[in-house]
């Protein structure tokens, strides 16, 4: 009788079963798992159709576990359909390529390129170079043809169990390598005028980071165009730190801007003419013009990914005002994500992805609660109780939109903002009713050459919202930062999310047990013992205290923030040789770690300078565990682990978790999909129960 009442609501967990069978595709190891999860979905389909007592559940049963079984197999044949060749090891060459994007870094000083290689025998057919700015010529535009010599490489494996997987991304681009420019690039043919609407893209943000110097240019260009390339890392940080990166990714939040914008701005102008008013029907031409708005900010800003998701979901909406329906709706936020997965079904893991489609489903779902609309309903009243409630709408707006993507943050980032819900009180009506409309507006003055006054004006405003985040993201106790979390406690939190928005009645509440549940194992998670990147040259060795020492002191702010995000860790890591129980020289370290009721003994070397072998294999005898980027000789036998390269080729970086004796691998993490590069014997059998540990 539950989901006779639920009707209505059956076809929102449309995309959700379809996303159950993507999410199992990434996480089950194998082709044969892969298969065995179909099968079981065929099974329990028709096992529900047969012997369900009542008719609709076994009907809603059914066609979950297909649309299940169809995501799984989607997944899979995308993953077949993008196969392009990937380079196997590095390579110095020079060569031919066609430029497909050009894409502005300025805060790295430098140009990135995609290019396609065309039918060069050594090479993938689309690889990423990145060029210093000084190499940079104007002619380096989409669509002109190049000669460059570059250093590439493979895209990059993820560095530790649950760090971010580049070679992943990057199969689903079609990306063979990246690598860096090296000398000077020749222009062997200009860009052809079909490609100028990239080269306009490239000097509208030129034009907006000329009127607005600094940060808020930067951040003006990213609103313009999607250009993200000249914001400064510390001002981006503080926007993550303070809950305010989603404003710097053209999504929802900037299309539904541009949308509202242009269709206000054409209903209110038509309709002072009484003789349009009579005569046609303009909420159906203003809702045309918002869709060519929508469409042309699209391929403005890049035509991404986030940015096609969004835009297809304005056009839902304006679809609805056409027809006079409700436009704004978990329907239509279904029928957005729908067609996201069944095209880019990959887009699913990405935070991107989670992250809008959450932000969007909790503000709806919240609003929709009938005790919510009596609250915030319009009324007679005084402007100073409408104002109030309108602020404690946005608060709650805002409270539950991090609430909502806090553990999706965490699960990406390990770390969230504390105070985003009040900064974004803020932060939101700024952007989309001030900063947005002045930019607009500036850019259509200065066709007329009088657009400097405006551009004034919305350089305060971006001064005062990157002021804030840096204001927000500097308060003690601003982020909370937590290690790797189990992937099984990410999917019971988000499964408790999805029940508690997408069903009516009382029921839904009960989607508050798998989500206390998994908030319970995400509190209790406890960061592991050792951190080794894949290539054994970055050891990172966590103590009792929760304080984080690196092997390398000189390693990258790259792989020093990636260790310390994985380990949960705020702030700077010390050098393992300033530890008192460690002893070190030039070509290694001995360490001493107190855990499980015992002490480990660990060694590491940090040098390419030649070890005697007898040397060697005493010192390995004395440690438990030993780490090395070298190949140690089979004389080197530990008390417990060896870990050098032969181990690391085959199973990738890996955490170490003492008390438990427990180890995660990069294998582990990724299975055998096809991007993936590790291959070992030893975990080709590795049961699906035993990743992500």
């Amino acid at each position: 009788m539950l989901l006779e009442r639920e009707r209505d609501q059956l076809p929102l967990w449309v995309p959700v079963a379809l996303g159950c069978g993507i999410a199992a595709w990434f996480q089950l190891a194998n082709p044969a798992w892969w298969l065995a999860f179909i099968s079981l979905c065929a099974a329990l389909g028709l096992f529900a159709v047969v012997t369900g007592r009542e008719r609709r559940a076994g009907k809603a049963i059914f066609w979950f576990v297909l649309l299940a079984a169809i995501g799984c197999a989607l997944i899979w044949f995308r993953s077949w359909s993008v196969a392009a060749p990937v380079l196997e090891r590095p390579l110095v060459t020079l060569f031919n390529a066609e430029i497909e994007r050009v894409e502005p870094v300025l805060a790295r000083d430098m140009v990135r390129l995609t290019l396609r290689t065309g039918d060069h025998p050594e090479l993938p057919l689309r690889v990423r170079v990145n060029v210093p700015l000084e190499q940079v010529v104007p002619e380096l535009q989409d669509g002109a043809l190049i000669q460059l010599r570059a250093r590439l490489m493979p895209p990059a494996m993820p560095a530790l169990p649950g760090a971010y997987d580049f070679s992943e991304r990057a199969w689903f681009q079609g990306l063979g390598a990246t690598g860096q420019a090296l000398g000077q690039i020749r222009i062997l043919r200009t860009a052809d005028p079909l490609f100028a609407l990239a080269s306009y893209r490239q000097r509208l943000s030129a034009h907006v980071q000329s009127q607005m110097s600094g940060a808020a240019g930067a951040i003006g260009a990213t609103l313009a165009t999607g250009d993200r390339g000249a914001i400064a890392e510390a001002d981006a940080e503080a926007m993550r730190r303070s809950g305010l990166a989603h404003l710097l990714s053209i999504s929802g939040l900037h299309v539904t801007a541009v949308v509202g914008a242009i269709y206000l701005l054409v209903l209110k102008s038509l309709a002072l003419s009484p003789l349009l008013a009579l005569r046609f029907r303009l909420p159906v031409i203003a809702a045309g013009c918002a869709a060519l708005a929508a469409l042309a900010y699209t391929l403005l800003t890049g035509a991404q990914v986030p940015t096609i998701r969004a835009c297809v979901a304005a056009l839902l909406v304006l679809v609805a005002l056409m027809m006079g329906r409700s436009a704004i709706t978990l329907r239509m936020v279904a029928a957005g994500a729908l067609f996201v997965l069944i095209f880019w079904p990959e887009a699913l893991v990405g935070p991107s992805f989670q992250l809008s489609f959450a932000a969007v489903t909790a503000i709806i779902a919240l609003h929709e609660h009938p005790r919510i609309k009596a609250l915030f309903m319009l009324r007679e009243e005084s402007w100073l109780r409408r104002a109030g409630r309108f602020i404690y709408s946005l608060f709650l707006t805002g409270l539950v939109v991090e609430i909502a993507l806090m553990p999706i943050a965490l699960y990406h980032f390990h770390k969230a903002g504390l105070y985003g819900a009040l900064a974004n009180i803020i932060a939101i009506p700024l952007t989309t009713f001030v900063i947005m409309p002045l930019e607009a507006l500036a850019l259509l003055l200065d066709s007329v050459g009088l657009g400097a006054p405006v551009w004034w004006f919305c350089g305060k405003a971006l001064s005062g919202l990157i002021g804030l985040a840096h204001f927000v993201s500097s308060r003690p106790g601003a982020v909370t930062m937590l290690p790797t979390m189990p992937v099984v406690a990410f999917g019971l939190v988000l499964l408790g999310g999805l029940w508690l928005c997408l069903w009516r009645e009382r029921w839904r509440y009960w989607g508050m047990i798998p989500a206390l549940v998994g908030a319970l194992i995400i509190a209790g998670t406890r960061a592991t013992d050792i951190y080794i990147t894949g290539d054994g040259r970055h050891l990172g060795i966590r103590n009792d205290q929760g304080e984080l020492a690196m092997l390398r002191t000189r390693s990258g702010d790259f792989i020093r923030d990636m260790i310390r995000e994985n380990a949960g860790v705020e702030g700077e890591s010390e050098a393992l040789e300033d530890w008192p129980n460690a002893d070190c020289n030039a070509d290694s370290c001995l360490v001493t770690v107190h855990a499980g009721e015992r002490d480990w003994q660990i060694l590491a070397t940090r040098s390419s300078h030649h070890i005697p072998v007898i040397a060697l294999s005493a010192a390995c005898r004395r440690a438990d565990i030993v780490v090395s980027e070298r190949w140690l000789p089979a004389s080197c036998q530990p008390r417990w682990l060896k870990v050098d390269r032969t181990l690391l080729s085959q199973v990738g970086g890996m955490t170490i978790n003492l008390e438990h004796q427990k180890i995660s691998t990069a294998l582990g993490w990724t299975g055998q999909h096809v991007w993936t590069r590790y291959r070992s014997v030893e975990t080709e059998a590795e049961q699906p129960g035993n990743r992500n540990q």
